[in-house]
């Protein structure tokens, strides 16, 4: 059944990634309009989660918000499609790194790093970064997915310019193994999800309420000696993105506990109180409220 799901998609798919933009960017509209007035597919979710995070803002800039998110949605699950047929030409100049020279001062250190991102604008165009003078091995961090012909599929796609895909169980084994034979390596963490079960040692402020945060990053970091920097994403225009590196830290150890996981949060946040739109509302991000003491 799997496999027939997978056969029965990907043409669709494929056929969608080789549309010239205009009718592609047509298509999104098509599918926002079904997504957005038709199926409503979690409509209330985001708009609980925009209301708890902007208790300031009025219900018709929450809805004008939640207008703006579900284009930006559509254009981005369209863009993944786009992936499978784009040219490394066509990358570069549609995700475009602004301070090269900090990648170089980065790799200038002779130690792995650590990217840390979150679910805000084009997380899936990220693979640009080495087709942009990036010298050492680069990682991207994925949850598998369970059809492993889909699995399969999404890891061909973003590793076909040289990234390499980890499943997130993987990737502290695999960073002691680099560390252990000299390897230099960046590591691409997307790290704002909510811990399974709420389970965290770490809960802070994010948005205005207390969560359950992912400290895996700072923990890697501080453990093998790596280099942190933010990777901020901008939406420039409709299929336009660009990054700038935002350091962290290059020695981790130095800093207190959880230091550098506020730091990531801190960039996170204020992206995403400029433009709120470009955030992944979709996923409950305040579900383990109330339950700190029990985790």
């Amino acid at each position: 059944m799997q496999r027939l799901a997978y056969l029965l998609t990907y043409p669709i798919l494929w056929g969608i990634s080789k549309l010239p933009y205009r009718v592609f960017y047509a298509v999104s509209d098509i599918a926002f309009f079904l997504v957005y007035y038709i199926v409503g597919y979690r409509k209330k979710v985001v708009e609980q989660n925009l209301t708890m995070a902007f208790p300031e803002k009025s219900k018709d800039e929450i809805h004008q918000i939640r207008k703006d998110f579900y284009h930006h949605f559509c254009d981005l699950f369209l863009e993944m499609t786009k992936s499978i047929s784009f040219s490394e030409d066509e990358m570069v100049r549609r995700f475009v790194l602004q301070n090269p020279q900090e990648l170089k001062r980065i790799e200038s250190l002779q130690k792995s790093h650590i990217f840390m991102m979150g679910h805000y604008n084009s997380y899936e165009w990220v693979t640009a970064l080495n087709l942009q003078g990036m010298k050492y091995k680069p990682y991207g961090i994925y949850k598998k997915i369970k059809n492993p012909y889909f699995d399969k599929m999404i890891r061909k796609t973003r590793e076909k310019f040289g990234v390499e895909m980890l499943d997130k169980d993987e990737v502290i084994r695999q960073m002691i193994a680099d560390k252990q034979n000299q390897k230099l390596c960046n590591y691409g963490m997307i790290a704002d999800q909510a811990p399974k079960g709420g389970r965290s040692k770490y809960w802070r402020p994010f948005l205005g309420h207390r969560v359950p945060v992912f400290i895996g990053s700072e923990v890697a970091a501080k453990k093998l000696d790596l280099s942190v920097s933010y990777l901020k994403i901008e939406k420039v225009k409709r299929g336009y993105y660009q990054g700038e590196i935002i350091s962290l830290t290059d020695k981790p150890k130095k800093l207190k506990d959880y230091q550098i996981t506020d730091m990531y949060i801190e960039q996170l946040e204020n992206q995403i109180k400029k433009d709120p739109q470009y955030y992944l509302w979709t996923h409950k991000r305040w579900k383990h409220m109330g339950q700190e003491n029990k985790s």
